[in-house]
């Protein structure tokens, strides 16, 4: 009992990890996975049931702030599954469930830095620690609004791009898991939450930028790189959540308003808000499990678990073409 107290935080993350993992293998040597690669087509969103909607929004809620890439769960889960790839807009209008989440979680850090910077302003102390942090929040926001504006201008069919792939997003699965446990071998950890800069906002914003890629993983790729400038764990989680605000946000928002003007039915609006809710409720709980998590173990897990994922993808995917 005592060695069940002392590792239930690593038992619980177990568990979740391995019930996603469960999920992905399901269904991998179905002729509906086998049709995904490249490829996939979309499925109209009044398509989905409750029970479904419910399902991608615990997907969405859990993986996007867990460093394993909520939209290569949220294409790879629902294909596997046979349920057929949601696409961007649905996933991207159910992940204002995961921000509502996490401004509720955060709400009183955000209050402060909000207010704190503005009096920095008016006493004109840019030194101040908040202003600092608001400024790379700021700063670090701006590449992945550049990169997301290149994409709906060059890529204008990037639902079905080369880069959504399943193999695409087996690959990049693998090469980020390598890149976590680098950074967890060679990082220094020695900085905490005070000694945040505003050039690490700029240095993690371009990180961040990178997530628009499926597979990547926005958390995954901020976690990272801050160990690897050598915030500590819990630091670079935090500081992750923190920056993605704006940009979660923004990739919702535009999708909606891309809904609306695309026009949706009575039966579209429903799976929506299930699933957004959905998303919503399990966001706060990953968010507040993470951060407690990383105060005491390493982020090993998830670089096994990502690796274990890319590679069964791309054996499932090697499966089908070899036969």
């Amino acid at each position: 009992m005592d060695w069940l107290k002392r590792n239930k935080l690593q038992l619980s993350m177990g568990i979740v990890l391995g019930l996603l993992l469960v999920l992905f293998c399901r269904g991998m040597n179905s002729e509906v996975l086998a049709q995904t690669d490249p490829l996939v087509d979309t499925v109209p969103m009044g398509q989905y049931t409750i029970f479904q909607s419910i399902v991608l929004g615990i997907v969405q809620g859990i993986t996007e702030f867990l460093p394993i890439s909520s939209s290569a769960h949220l294409k790879l889960v629902p294909v596997a599954l046979g349920w057929g790839d949601p696409g961007v807009t649905f996933t991207g209008v159910i992940q204002l469930g995961s921000i509502v989440a996490l401004v509720w979680y955060f709400w009183g850090d955000l209050t402060d830095i909000i207010t704190k910077s503005i009096s920095a302003i008016r006493t004109k102390n840019y030194q101040a620690e908040e202003f600092r942090i608001s400024l790379g929040i700021a700063i670090g926001t701006l590449p992945i609004i550049i990169f997301g504006v290149l994409v709906k201008l060059f890529i204008p069919d990037y639902d079905n791009s080369v880069l959504r792939g399943t193999t695409a997003i087996a690959i990049t699965s693998i090469v980020m898991a390598l890149l976590l446990g680098l950074a967890e071998y060679i990082g220094k950890i020695n900085r905490g939450f005070e000694k945040l800069n505003t050039l690490d906002g700029i240095v993690i914003g371009l990180a961040q930028a990178l997530a628009i890629i499926p597979g990547v993983s926005r958390s995954g790729a901020t976690i990272t790189t801050g160990l690897f400038i050598g915030l500590d764990r819990e630091t670079s989680a935090r500081f992750s959540f923190l920056l993605g605000i704006p940009a979660i946000v923004l990739v919702g928002l535009v999708e909606l308003v891309e809904l609306i003007n695309q026009g949706f039915g009575n039966a579209e609006v429903i799976p929506i808000i299930v699933g957004t809710i959905s998303s919503g409720i399990f966001s706060y709980l990953a968010i507040a499990w993470l951060l407690q998590y990383l105060q005491q173990q390493t982020t090993l897990i998830f670089v096994w678990y990502r690796l274990i994922t890319g590679i069964l993808v791309l054996v499932a995917v090697g499966y089908k073409a070899l036969t």
